[in-house]
This record gives structure tokens, C-alpha cells and sequence, in this order.
């Protein structure tokens, strides 16, 4: 009999499970900070807050929807990566609209409440990338999953430091800067994810062509 440690086969269905691990860690840490971001926003009145939230938001059916294709073939997990790029991008355009927002109703938010806040997060996401570092080049899946996580530790420092400018200035201007170069981020990434995943959907397609 062939031994299981040594079977190709084996060893996939052992990265599959590591993988479902990490995403469900990640995935009820993200769904937490979102409820904590969101609300938080809300008392502060912070843009950057609430569009950090989002993203937590975001990233929890993204590592949901990650968790689904872990199992499932490369065409079936570039179709996924493609999805998830469309919610980044969806999140992008949504902190356009709350810096516009920002701008033609102007307000002071609660620097004391991002800083806090912002920090909080900042450590459940770099929880979060550590527990993905070792995923990130497996496969288009993962390598998604952890362009979310990356993005989210420069959302939270971004956050902390606007905090910071607003107590410094007495204005809201640096929580909608902070808003808007998150929302340039998520686009930036969304491009990324879903060029990844259309040359996968390519790749994949080639293959079953040549057979």
C-alpha cells in the first residue's frame, strides 16, 4: 500500500485543511471588529472608522467565500478571487460616497474613539496576516485573501494617525484624507485581485482546451 505521507493526493487534502483553519480564525475575527468598527464609527461620527468597518465587513465574506473554494478547483477558486475583487471595489466606491458626504456636511469626529478603536483593530488584523503569512503564495485563493489582510493593517494605522491629525487640527478634514486614500487602496487592490484571478480564468480555460 502506498503511504498516505508520501501520496501527492494526500498532501493536498492536508493543505486544504490547514487553509479552512486559518479562514475560519480569520474569518469570525474579521465579523467581530466589524460590529465593533461600525458601531464605534457611528458614536465618533469618523468616516475612516466607519469605512475601515466596511472593509472588515468585506473581508469576512471574502474569507467566507475563500473557505468555499478551498476545496474546489482552480477555475472555481479564480472565480471567487474574481467576486471578491468586485466587493473591494464595491467597498472603494462606497468611501467615495462617505467622503463626499464628508465634505458637504462637515463634522469634528471623536479623535479619542478612532485612536482607541483603530488600535484595536489594528491588532486583530496583524493577528490576522500572521496567521495568513504562510498561505500567501498557494494559490490565487489564499494570495487574495491575503491582499485583504495586508491592505487592512495600512487602513488601521491610516485611522490611528488620522485620529491623531484631528485632535492636533480640531478638524474632520484628516478623517476624510484618511477616508479617501483608503477608498484609492481598496481600488488599487480591487484591479489587483481581479487581474489575478482573469489571467487564472485564462490559464484555466487554456488547459482545458489542450485536452
Amino acid at each position: 500500500m502506498t503511504d498516505c505521507c508520501s501520496d501527492k493526493e494526500c498532501a493536498i487534502e492536508a493543505l486544504k485543511a490547514r487553509q479552512s483553519v486559518t479562514l475560519k480564525i480569520v474569518l469570525v475575527i474579521n465579523a467581530v471588529m466589524f460590529v465593533v468598527e461600525l458601531s464605534s464609527g457611528l458614536l465618533a461620527r469618523s468616516t475612516a472608522l466607519l469605512s475601515d468597518s466596511l472593509d472588515n465587513l468585506g473581508d469576512a465574506l471574502t474569507y467566507g467565500l475563500s473557505l468555499y473554494a478551498v476545496s474546489r478547483g482552480a477555475r472555481s477558486k479564480a472565480k471567487v478571487a474574481l467576486f471578491k475583487g468586485g466587493l473591494i471595489l464595491a467597498a472603494g466606491l462606497f468611501v467615495v460616497r462617505q467622503v463626499i458626504y464628508g465634505i458637504l456636511h462637515p463634522d469634528v469626529p471623536v479623535f479619542e474613539t478612532m485612536g482607541i478603536v483603530s488600535l484595536l483593530a489594528l491588532a486583530a488584523n496583524g493577528t490576522c496576516l500572521a496567521l495568513l503569512w504562510k498561505h500567501r503564495a498557494e494559490d490565487v485563493n489564499m494570495s487574495s485573501v491575503w491582499e485583504c489582510s495586508r491592505n487592512d493593517i495600512a487602513a488601521n494605522a491610516s485611522v490611528f494617525i488620522a485620529a491623531g491629525a484631528v485632535w492636533l487640527t480640531g478638524s474632520g478634514w484628516p478623517d476624510l484624507a484618511v477616508g479617501l486614500a483608503l477608498a484609492c487602496l481598496f481600488l488599487r487592490s480591487a484591479v489587483g485581485v481581479v487581474g489575478g484571478a482573469v489571467r487564472e480564468l485564462r490559464n484555466s480555460g487554456m488547459t482545458v482546451v489542450r485536452r
